[in-house]
């Protein structure tokens, strides 16, 4: 059963990264004159579910210095207001604009009390990602999709670089096992990505004029049950948690010369 749903949630993962992938090459960078701007939220609509939780099983005094033997896997934030974070926005079929620029916080990884921060990653295709860990145990970065590193950290503070060079969706797991780590990275091949806060907000500017697919993409929060992994470390077999499927949902917007365009996406368990 635990090999059917690590087969099927594999299959999906790889379908995704090879449609990101597809839809988004051929982006030209232009002088962008009398561009519009888009933005919107993402919010939350029905009770919230539970958050996920799973035992700390490693290394209690670092990934869980509070005592509270469990530590949340993050899949699902809803702030106060019901925007819901770590949602990745961005245009399907743009195919010129302005520069590829993005926060320079998201190609930044840390270890952090054995958690990934930031949750969800943003890289611009050709850039490096920047990674480090700040946790006293050995970490790893264990990369499946568009990239496939598997880097060791076994120390605090050392600082490693890896360029990535193919856009799509990569994941991230660690294989010191710490096997509720888990995050999220997109390399983007153009800058009209976002990704959201507890606000929910989102917000591109300078968009040419044009009608545009827009796509609000969650990794999804919901846990399919677990699969055998390895660490590395002690030479034991591990129970790791798999997840159901990313969700999008799309619309269409249309952007006009100096105007600004309003989308907004409500998502639940509808």
């Amino acid at each position: 059963m635990r090999s059917a749903i690590a087969r099927s949630s594999l299959l999906a993962f790889l379908f995704a990264v090879a449609t990101m992938a597809t839809a988004q090459g051929g982006y030209r960078a232009i002088s962008v004159t009398d561009g519009g701007t888009i933005s919107g939220t993402i919010k939350w609509s029905g009770p919230v579910p539970r958050q996920l939780d799973f035992p700390v099983t490693k290394d209690p005094q670092i990934c869980d210095p509070d005592g509270k033997k469990t530590t949340s896997l993050e899949r699902l934030i809803v702030g106060p207001e019901g925007g819901v974070a770590n949602t990745v926005v961005y245009l399907k079929n743009i195919s010129a604009g302005k520069a590829l620029e993005l926060p320079e916080q998201r190609r930044h990884l840390d270890q952090k009390q054995c958690h990934y921060i930031p949750h969800i990653l943003l890289v611009p295709q050709n850039a490096a990602l920047e990674m480090q860990s700040s946790d006293a145990t050995l970490h790893t970065i264990h990369m499946d999709g568009a990239a496939t590193f598997n880097l060791p950290f076994p120390f605090q503070k050392q600082v490693v670089s890896r360029t990535m060079s193919t856009p799509g969706l990569i994941n991230l797991h660690c294989n010191g096992g710490h096997v509720w780590m888990n995050a999220e990275m997109m390399v983007v091949p153009h800058p009209y990505y976002a990704v959201t806060e507890e606000s929910g907000h989102f917000e591109f500017t300078n968009v040419p004029s044009g009608t545009y697919q827009i796509v609000a993409w969650h990794e999804g929060w919901g846990l399919a049950g677990k699969e055998q992994a390895y660490d590395v470390l002690t030479e034991r077999t591990v129970q790791r948690p798999v997840f159901t499927e990313p969700k999008t949902w799309e619309k269409s917007v249309t952007v006009n010369a100096n105007q600004a365009s309003t989308v907004n996406f409500v998502i639940g368990n509808k």
